[in-house]
């Protein structure tokens, strides 16, 4: 079955005030949204394993944006947490600073879906408009609209 960008998105996965500068709190807090709809089996070690991934490869940070993630077997699908930090939160090993972060779970079957969905956000908000948007946004429900591109990749 193909799914579309679309599909992964959820207002109830989004925060807009990270209220943060830690790459561990930043995650956490995201993991605590998708916990919060049990789609993640094992929620701290969920965020063991991507911290453990951010210790070994960091993520890198590109127009104020990071795609941390985790390839596992603790979710079932691929799950997306998605949040807005005013100030930035400290990434890779030159502390750059992330103002939207979309954190991904995906399991190890799946990592061709996985590459269609982080490169069908990332050419989203390689956009500068877009990205403002996002910024801009005062509701999830606006987050999420904005990211729901009509042409939204096909993960099939």
């Amino acid at each position: 079955m193909a799914l579309v960008l679309a599909d992964l998105l959820n207002d109830k996965h989004v925060d807009l005030d990270l209220r943060t500068r830690d790459i561990d709190e930043a995650v956490r807090k995201l993991v605590d949204l998708l916990e919060a709809d049990e789609r993640i089996r094992d929620p701290d070690e969920f965020l063991k394993q991507v911290l453990a991934r951010e210790q070994l490869s960091p993520t890198i940070v590109e127009e104020s944006v990071a795609f941390p993630h985790a390839r596992t077997d603790l979710v079932d699908k691929i799950v997306l947490a998605m949040g807005r930090s005013r100030s930035g939160v400290s990434f890779g090993p030159n502390g750059e600073r992330a103002r939207l972060i979309f954190l991904i779970g995906v399991p190890q079957r799946l990592i061709s879906e996985y590459l269609v969905c982080v490169g069908a956000l990332a050419r989203l908000v390689k956009n500068s408009e877009v990205r403002q948007r996002l910024m801009m946004a005062q509701t999830a429900e606006e987050f999420v609209e904005v990211l729901r591109a009509p042409d939204a990749t096909r993960f099939d």
